[in-house]
């Protein structure tokens, strides 16, 4: 019940002001127009979305996903209701969370709301939906990878540009470690195990398999296994700061 609060809270947080309204529309310009222009859409019908569309996700969500949590706790820092909020019968794990779902919700609106792209190849021909629908889950969980990353992150520092600065880095490294040129240049000059390592730890690689219509248990304990390590290191960050 405390996290259906401060869910509700963080999200009504987010309408009235102008932080979700940006992200959505920034994000739906940018996805689409890079699918009909670099993408290449027209040119390789790819009615899957995976290279023209879907591609292009991380790259976009590793600096708007930051743009969202960077206040996360870092506004909570500033204002000193985090002070408060340790004076009220909320468990911090609660307050996490709460927080957490907020913002991915958000994130899965942004997506959602690209739904004309998926009209129009399913208008155009005949698409493998399932493939499409993988897709989406891919980003969504690349999103609440970063959405995690950024909350930790944010709980160590009361500034905001900060918190965005540094959750950018880290999510620019783990998105680019496992993109095809770095792993074609790593392979000329570097060894099989540096390959495999920079794929294992790389978003790119496990991502592609989920827009090509494969659910592989592999990257699902992957993600999973990271936003659990940064929602718990949230936590132990924020109960110290409270001690």
């Amino acid at each position: 019940m405390n996290t259906w609060t401060i869910f509700k809270r963080e999200l009504t947080s987010y309408f009235t002001q102008l932080t979700a309204y940006a992200v959505i529309v920034i994000f739906g310009l940018l996805s689409v127009g890079l699918a009909f222009t670099f993408g290449s859409f027209w040119r390789y019908e790819d009615a899957s979305l995976s290279y023209s569309f879907f591609w292009w996700h991380p790259l976009l969500l590793m600096i708007l996903a930051p743009a969202v949590t960077m206040r996360l706790w870092s506004d909570e820092h500033r204002t000193g209701t985090i002070e408060l909020l340790g004076t009220m019968p909320v468990s911090m794990g609660s307050a996490i969370l709460g927080k957490f779902f907020a913002s991915a919700f958000v994130w899965l609106l942004a997506l959602a709301l690209t739904f004309p792209i998926v009209v129009s190849v399913n208008w155009l021909g005949d698409p493998d939906n399932w493939t499409i629908f993988s897709g989406y889950l891919g980003s969504f969980i690349v999103c609440c990878t970063f959405l995690a990353i950024s909350s930790l992150v944010s709980a160590f520092t009361r500034d905001q540009v900060v918190a965005l600065i540094v959750s950018v880095a880290i999510c620019f490294i783990l998105t680019f470690c496992g993109i095809d040129p770095v792993i074609n240049e790593v392979r000329r000059s570097g060894s099989a195990e540096t390959v495999n390592l920079l794929s294992t730890l790389g978003v790119y690689s496990h991502f592609l398999d989920a827009t090509r219509g494969l659910i592989r248990l592999p990257s699902l304990i992957y993600f999973i296994g990271l936003i659990s390590v940064c929602l718990v290191g949230t936590n132990l960050v924020l109960k110290s700061q409270r001690a």
